[in-house]
């Protein structure tokens, strides 16, 4: 079940719905800091800065923050098998990283899972 909804990401997460992206695409910065605040409590960590908070979403062209670009394992997964989301993988169902996903019901839904 290939996703043509390019704001669809690889695991299945909505993009569109990401406030990351929202900020980006409003050049919100209130909203940065709120998604920083968030994401640096939801992560134990400070380092997700206000001015770290710019992406346009995984599968899109454009900014994505840097988690998303560099360092997000499904993505780097897909991106090497040459699939559009992880819904056309074989190895779906018994997927390690996509597991934390698909407990999500928006993304098993995006994914057909």
């Amino acid at each position: 079940m290939t996703s043509d909804n390019k704001l669809i990401a690889y695991c299945g997460l909505d993009c569109g719905a990401c406030e990351a992206r929202k900020a980006t695409l409003t050049n919100d910065d209130e909203l940065r800091k709120e998604v920083s605040r968030k994401w640096c409590q939801m992560n134990g960590t400070d380092q997700i800065t206000p001015e770290t908070i710019n992406c346009e979403g995984c599968r899109t062209g454009g900014v994505k923050f840097a988690y998303c670009d560099y360092m997000c394992p499904i993505r780097k997964c897909a991106l090497s098998k040459g699939i559009d989301t992880c819904a056309d993988c074989p190895e779906k169902e018994s997927c390690d990283m996509l597991a934390p996903f698909t407990s999500n019901d928006e993304a098993r839904s995006n994914l057909g899972l």
